[in-house]
């Protein structure tokens, strides 16, 4: 198969790429699971925050996308923030990032979808039930999930364009015919997937293992079962991905 290379952009760089993504939503994860569910950062009647009207947990979010606004990170194509209305502009010098993907590429954000995955399915089944007071640092834990893995799932465009360079005539009927079905088809390698899976079970009980010198009694003890981070990726972060690999193909010859 002919490698894409525009820009210094191969199939083999994205999948290195996202390999390591994995390690950071492992140990993303992992950091979350310390602290227990703590219900009060997600309760609008606790924080009371003057002339703000929802959670500790959005207040947290909203004013930690601004600073990050001003420093230039939402300039990177790769970055998608969760609360895009009315961010200030970037305050420091711009890098010009390579213009890899199609213009078309901006107008695709599933942060809304991700959001409602992480706090009704995900954090429940891999947090303990409690309240530890420690609310700030629950907040800071869950927004870096949430960065981890939208990072991982919109890098789907990067994917989608560099697999359409590559195979341009078998991808570029479907796109004019606007056929999600033939573009899922071409997107899925079955394969593959199930070693991603694996991989990321494997990571998980690499990096969160329990370990103590001399003394195998935890060992099977997990800081994250493997099981929900395997299911992470098998239940939402592959096919959300490939959600975005399709919608950015669709748009692909706009």
């Amino acid at each position: 198969m002919a490698k894409a290379e525009h820009n210094n952009v191969t199939l083999g760089m994205v999948r290195d790429s996202l390999i390591r993504q994995e390690d950071t939503i492992v140990y993303s994860l992992i950091e979350r699971a310390r602290f227990p569910l703590n219900p009060p950062t997600y309760d609008p009647s606790y924080a009371s925050i003057p002339g703000f009207g929802g959670s500790l947990l959005e207040f947290f979010v909203k004013q930690t996308e601004a600073v990050q606004a001003k420093a230039g990170r939402y300039d990177n194509p790769e970055e998608h923030p969760f609360f895009p209305d009315n961010l200030p502009p970037s305050l420091v010098p711009h890098y010009k990032y390579p213009e890899v993907l199609h213009p078309a590429a901006m107008s695709i954000n599933i942060n809304k979808l991700i959001w409602d995955m992480y706090f009704n399915k995900l954090l429940p089944s891999f947090v303990s039930p409690g309240d530890d007071g420690n609310y700030a640092l629950t907040a800071a834990r869950d927004l870096e999930c949430l960065q981890a893995i939208s990072r991982r799932i919109h890098y789907g465009k990067l994917v989608a364009e560099v697999k359409f360079r590559d195979e341009r005539k078998d991808y570029e009927p479907a796109i004019r015919a606007q056929d999600r079905f033939t573009l899922t088809n071409l997107l899925t390698f079955t394969n593959v997937e199930e070693a991603v899976k694996k991989r990321v079970a494997k990571k998980a009980m690499t990096f969160g293992q329990e370990v103590k010198l001399g003394d195998d009694g935890d060992k099977g003890k997990y800081k994250v079962d493997p099981a929900i981070v395997s299911g992470l990726y098998a239940d939402w972060v592959i096919p959300l991905t490939k959600e975005v690999e399709i919608d950015y193909l669709l748009r692909r010859l706009n």
